[in-house]
């Protein structure tokens, strides 16, 4: 398991936790249905980080891509 799937199976748990009505600790804070759109953006950004990893793209660091080149 990568660490973005590992990230987003915990967003994802912290997203069923407050839809059942629970609060959750979550990285050293206590999130409750308030904080459900902030949970809902980190999930779709680790989905995101997730699925490069799959299709074996680089991944994206400060939303912009890399890439190597060899200048000689």
């Amino acid at each position: 398991m990568t660490l973005a799937t590992a990230m987003r199976d915990k967003y994802l748990e912290a997203e069923a936790a407050i839809l059942l009505g629970k609060s959750i600790q979550f990285n050293g804070r206590t999130l409750t249905m308030e904080n459900l759109a902030e949970i809902r953006s980190g999930r779709r950004e680790w989905e995101g980080r997730a699925a490069n990893e799959a299709a074996g793209k680089a991944p994206r660091i400060g939303g912009l891509g890399f890439s190597v080149a060899r200048m000689d």
